[in-house]
């Protein structure tokens, strides 16, 4: 399953999809799949560079 960061707040979560507005922040914010698709990762299941500010 897919894992969402939010754009805003930092708050991951897993989906297949994401929602209209942020669950941790509540604001309508832009969510980068932040998934890991590299086996450096691999064992966490989320990259933490992804999104990150």
């Amino acid at each position: 399953m897919p894992s969402w960061k939010c754009s805003n707040c930092g708050y991951t979560f897993e989906a297949e999809s994401y929602p209209d507005q942020c669950p941790s922040c509540r604001k309508k914010c832009e969510f980068v799949d932040n998934t890991c698709y590299t086996p450096d990762c691999a064992e966490k299941g989320t990259d933490d560079r992804v999104g990150s500010k």
